[in-house]
């Protein structure tokens, strides 16, 4: 590496999840070194089996020959091995990857995973996101609604039992931000604007990085325990976190991660805190995308994984 701006190719599937892992590892390159950073969008510039044979990548993105290429999601996988190829760019590889591990200079994989240790891979708590932790609003809460899923049930009436106490706990009413998301049933909304009303925020009218803008200056933040990225991002925000109960909850690996966080006292069970065992403490300094990036400019610095 010299003293010019490291070049980062981030290809992007256009998948929400998987641009905010990429995103927040690019961003934190960004506040460590000088960077220029391209997106290239592999479903607009399809890369397949027979690039990488032939040593070529398409499109005129070889005026500026990357240092780094990133990629999140099985769409990005031929673009990554494509792009060592033809450039010799460091790799990485934001997931458990479906290819051979020795295909990529790097993965970064959540530790849940259970991927076996070695020295292509950094494990993570939870996936990478860009969150910043920002000056906090003293007494200001925001609850974060996930819906029914693989790893746990859902029961409308559970959820409102807890956001009825958690409410009452809220000094200054308009401190209270109440959000869903897309797997939120729609019989809970309409329940959740009767009850709320302006303290409700529909996910499909959140201005552009209202989520980010919100979690930067909330103190205390209350996530069901299905939300898992959710969990995360709050944490990386800088929020004490609590967990919503919800039912059946699976003992699937998801799950055990956030267990793990639980025992580790990072976050706190809705019971625990309700039952007066544990407060809502804050958290330890959390941003796994910082601490990935810099391994990653260690990386490349030595010119070896």
């Amino acid at each position: 590496m010299t003293s010019e701006p490291l070049v980062i190719w981030r290809l992007i599937d256009g998948k929400p999840g998987h641009m905010q892992q990429s995103l927040g590892l690019v961003r934190a390159l960004q506040a460590l070194v000088p960077c220029e950073v391209l997106d290239i969008d592999v479903t607009s510039t399809p890369i397949g089996m027979l690039d990488v044979v032939l040593r070529r990548f398409p499109g005129g993105f070889m005026k500026r020959r990357p240092h780094l290429v990133i990629g999140a999601g099985h769409a990005t996988h031929f673009g990554l091995i494509a792009a060592k190829r033809v450039t010799s760019a460091f790799t990485v590889v934001l997931m458990k990857p479906s290819l051979p591990q020795f295909l990529f200079d790097l993965a970064i994989v959540p530790e849940h995973d259970d991927v076996p240790l070695g020295p292509r891979i950094i494990t993570t708590k939870g996936v990478l996101n860009p969150m910043q932790a920002g000056a906090k609003l003293e007494g200001s809460v925001l609850v974060l609604l996930g819906g029914e899923s693989k790893h746990a049930g859902w029961s409308n009436d559970t959820v409102l039992q807890q956001l009825d106490i958690i409410a009452a706990s809220v000094k200054e009413t308009s401190r209270l931000v109440i959000a869903d998301s897309r797997r939120t049933p729609e019989s809970l909304n309409r329940l959740l604007r009767e009850s709320y009303g302006k303290r409700f925020q529909a996910w499909n009218s959140c201005p552009p990085g209202w989520l980010a803008d919100t979690l930067a200056v909330t103190e205390s933040v209350w996530v069901t325990e299905d939300s898992v990225s959710m969990v995360y991002e709050a944490l990386t925000a800088g929020c004490c976190v609590g967990l919503l109960k919800l039912p059946a909850a699976t003992e699937g690996r998801v799950m055990r991660g956030v267990q793990r966080l639980v025992s580790e006292g990072v976050v706190t069970r809705f019971d625990d805190w309700y039952s007066g065992q544990h407060a809502l403490g804050k958290p330890p300094v959390f941003n796994e995308a910082q601490r990935v990036a810099a391994l990653i400019l260690r990386a490349l610095r030595r010119g070896t994984v």
